[in-house]
């Protein structure tokens, strides 16, 4: 049951917000046609991958590094898509991943390839508005 008092998902352009008040990465990622999703620890749901920017990292070099510890994914083309904010800014991505290593040891269990966004999410009112505006703005039609 999703929950009605949920703050709003707000997207904006990219560059609209200075770089250095982005918080978070967030990347929606594909491999030879399935979407990328993964499994914490502990955890019966799906994510799409991503994290908190560390100090000194730009947003893309943290989405990259977010995209290898939570995937294993190691050669990637990655596109900034727009920055969106649930409580505070934070960059979209897609990502093309085209070769995986073993997953690193972190925090995620597995990940898995789906042909669509999968049902059990761990977060319902935001991943869902996070993936259909990256196929809206990557011109993909569901």
């Amino acid at each position: 049951m999703l929950n009605e008092s949920f703050p709003e998902v707000k997207f904006n352009e990219l560059n609209t917000i200075d770089e250095k008040e982005l918080k978070r990465v967030v990347i929606v990622s594909e491999y030879k046609g399935k979407w990328v999703y993964c499994k914490a620890k502990g955890k019966d749901t799906w994510e799409i991958p991503g994290g908190k920017i560390e100090p000194g990292e730009t947003p893309l070099e943290a989405a990259k590094r977010e995209l290898y510890e939570e995937t294993g994914a190691k050669k990637v083309q990655l596109k900034p898509i727009c920055i969106y904010s649930v409580f505070k800014p934070a960059l979209l991505c897609y990502a093309m991943i085209e070769e995986f290593d073993d997953l690193p040891e972190s925090k995620i269990e597995k990940i898995e390839f789906f042909d669509d966004e999968p049902k059990n999410l761990t977060y319902p009112q935001i991943h869902p508005k996070l993936f259909n505006k990256v196929l809206e703005l990557m011109g993909k039609i569901q």
